[in-house]
Formats: C-alpha cells, sequence, structure tokens
C-alpha cells in the first residue's frame, strides 16, 4: 500500500484507521480500554506540540541533544540510504538524516500526530531542509509501507507510547530492508538505585510542575513520567525485538540507563 503524504491542509484530529481490540492496556498507571488509548495519547501531543522543543530541553537540560546525536552515530547511516524516522514528532533525527543521505537518498518522517507533523515540517522548512523529505501520517502498528522499504528505521521517545508494541516491532521488521537496521531511543530503567530515586523524585514531583510553567499543560507530563515507568525495561524490550526476529540485537545504556538505545538488524 502507498503512504499517503501529509497534508498540512488536512484535519490534524484525524488517527490513521487502527483495528480495534476488546481488551484493557495501560495509559499511564490508569487501565483504559485498548481502542481508546490511541486517541488518548493524540490528545497529549496535540496539547504539547506547540512548546514539545522547549520542554525537552528543559527537561533534560539539553541532554536529548546528546542521546539523539548517538542514535544518529549508531544508524551506519550514508548517502542515498533511504530513512524511516518513525515517531519523528519535530523532526530532530530527521534533520539530521536529511543531510547525511544527500539528493540521492530519502527521509521519510512519520507521526501518527498531525499536529506534531505540522510543527516538524514548518520547523525543517525554516531550515531549508526540502526535497528529500516527505512527511507520513501514520501507525507503528500499521506502517503503510511496501516490505522491504528503508535501510534504517529509528523510533525516539515515541514506542513507549504504542497501544500494541510487539505488533509494532513486527511491522518495522516487515518494512526494513534484509541488512536494514532498527534503532530504538527510548526512556529505559536507571541501573543504579541511588539514581533512580532521584530520577523518580524529579519525575513525579518536579516534571509536572515545569509542563504547567512552560506548557500550561502538567496532566500531560504526568503521563509522561508514568508512561516511562510502564515501558519495558532494557532486557524485556530486547527480547520482545527478538522475538519478531531482530537478530545481533543489543542496547546501550545512556545517562545512567536513564534512556537506552536499542539496536536490532533484519538478516
Amino acid at each position: 500500500m502507498s503512504p499517503q503524504s501529509y497534508n498540512a491542509e488536512q484535519d490534524n484530529n484525524e488517527t490513521p484507521p487502527i483495528e480495534a481490540l476488546s481488551d484493557t492496556t495501560h495509559f499511564g498507571f490508569k487501565q483504559v480500554d485498548t481502542d481508546q488509548k490511541v486517541n488518548m495519547v493524540k490528545d497529549v501531543f496535540q496539547s504539547v506540540a506547540a512548546k514539545y522543543d522547549i520542554m525537552n530541553d528543559v527537561m533534560s537540560l539539553g541532554i536529548h541533544r546528546l542521546w539523539k546525536r548517538y542514535t544518529i552515530d549508531s544508524s551506519g547511516v550514508r548517502a542515498g540510504h533511504k530513512v524511516l524516522d518513525l515517531a519523528g514528532g519535530t523532526g530532530d533525527l530527521t534533520a539530521k538524516f536529511s543531510r547525511i543521505v544527500g539528493e540521492s537518498g530519502q527521509v521519510i518522517l512519520a507521526d501518527i500526530n498531525g499536529a506534531m507533523l505540522k510543527v516538524g515540517r514548518e520547523k525543517l522548512r525554516d531550515k531549508g531542509i526540502v526535497g528529500n523529505v516527505e512527511y507520513v501520517q501514520a501507525n507503528a502498528e500499521e506502517l503503510p509501507f511496501p516490505d522491504n522499504s528503508f535501510d534504517i528505521i529509528t523510533i525516539a521517545f515515541g514506542l513507549r507510547n504504542v497501544t500494541d508494541k510487539d505488533k509494532a516491532l513486527a511491522s518495522m521488521y516487515r518494512v526494513l530492508k534484509p541488512g536494514g537496521r532498527l534503532l530504538v531511543l527510548e526512556f529505559s530503567k536507571p541501573t543504579h538505585d541511588m539514581l533512580n530515586k532521584a530520577y523518580d523524585m524529579y519525575s513525579f514531583h518536579l516534571l509536572p510542575k515545569i509542563g504547567q510553567l512552560v506548557a500550561n499543560d502538567a496532566d500531560s507530563y504526568q503521563y509522561l513520567a508514568e508512561s516511562i515507568r510502564m515501558h519495558p525495561e532494557q532486557d524485556v524490550l530486547k527480547e520482545m525485538m527478538e522475538n519478531v526476529g531482530f537478530e545481533q540485537t543489543t542496547y546501550t545504556n545512556l545517562t545512567g540507563g536513564i534512556v537506552a538505545l536499542h539496536r536490532g538488524f533484519k538478516f
């Protein structure tokens, strides 16, 4: 199936269709109907899109830029590659990939949320990044691309928001070319007890207050803290990747395991 490029005129409230599941899942610490989570996550990012970049810098003291730089350096990307920046949001990875793949390559910035895509597209165009970048509104669980399409897929700080992570990983595996590489950059479990306790205090006591002050939205950042705690820790995610077919899977803890970069290959 051919992807549908994002159109700035489209309704940002539209969500790509996904098969409804009869069960419950977590939305942060809450249990919700599985078929409701997509729209609930959409509402969170609809709310924070305009302040997303500012909040990333404030929340991480700018360290998110180093995490993303490490992801780029670990990707093996080169001129002529076709890259999928999934859950790419405001396009930090896409901007760097675009310059590396050059005119002979292509980067697709995909996100389920129309508001995030709009911010990302405007941001990249303001930087003069055009020509080899396309924008696609897509759900990670049902990627609208042919089999064996991409040399590299990245998903940075997006997998924890996906309802069915196994289905999403299988979808990524399907559209990756043989020899291709998946990189999952995501919040994870700190490796030291003292760091874990300090991180909990920051996440649940300070982060919502910062969200209220900067983005006028404490609830979305409360969800952020909760969604991180519900995300599979390092070894569990590694096993999930292997279960859908990825090989030579590894992960690297960054900033004491607050974030981890998982890598896997399709052979």
